[in-house]
């Protein structure tokens, strides 16, 4: 049973959140400042004290009386890798890439849908709590061993399928963040270098590229996702 800390100074939200999470069995803790927080995530460190439970997840607010949730992130991820979902009434998209640059592995925005966020809730706890990539991973219908740089179909090691050089870099960082929702400018800095972070349209060229040879339906696809004006994700 995963334990989600909730942290919203909103006393309704907290309420809703914290009901609809146990009838769903998970276990719940909350905090409505983000001292409250920290103090809550770090009994759990290195191990748990007596009767605190281990936290799987963060439910975040960035609107904390005491500190901003950007800042929370931060100190959060100084601490350890668990997954960050925020929940914020700020819908600007730089408020967004803000969050995300900071360590978010993803970011709702009030109000949402319950069914909504337990989905993107139960992707980011599906991701493997270390941030390397696996070995290898399975797309679709092919196979990618990524110490080899070969991408062959599932069951026919003998028939490849041919990456370019930038695919494989932009593959690799989604698949070395499976389930987390990556920042347009991140992946474009870090493929094309400083100064390319508004080139928004060479990612899109990419992944149309990347769909069209690994997804079995492109045009909807299941693994590598766009959340538009925002950024990508790999789904395993």
């Amino acid at each position: 049973m995963s334990n989600i800390l909730i942290v919203d100074d909103e006393p309704q939200l907290l309420r809703a959140l914290r009901i609809n999470l146990r009838a769903r069995q998970y276990q719940v803790a909350t905090a409505a400042t983000a001292v409250a927080a920290l103090e809550a995530y770090e009994r759990t460190l290195p191990q748990p004290s007596a009767g605190e439970t281990p936290i799987d997840a963060v439910l975040l607010d960035l609107g904390l009386p005491d500190l901003d949730g950007v800042e929370v992130i931060h100190r959060l991820r100084g601490r350890g890798p668990v997954p960050i979902i925020v929940l914020s009434g700020r819908s600007g998209a730089d408020d967004k890439i803000q969050a995300l640059d900071a360590g978010a592995d993803d970011y709702v925005t009030k109000p949402f849908l319950m069914d909504e966020l337990f989905a993107r809730l139960r992707a980011v706890l599906r991701r493997p709590v270390a941030s390397t990539a696996a070995d290898t991973a399975v797309l679709g219908d092919w196979a990618i061993d990524l110490t080899a740089g070969i991408v062959h179909r599932t069951g026919d090691s003998a028939r490849h399928l041919r990456l370019t050089p930038t695919e494989w870099k932009i593959l690799t960082m989604l698949l070395a963040n499976p389930g987390r929702l990556l920042p347009g400018r991140q992946i474009l800095r870090a493929v094309w270098g400083p100064g390319h972070e508004e080139r928004g349209n060479y990612l899109r060229v990419y992944f149309a590229g990347l769909r069209r040879k690994l997804e079995r339906d492109p045009a909807r696809p299941r693994h590598l996702i766009t959340e538009p004006g925002i950024g990508y994700r790999y789904e395993p």
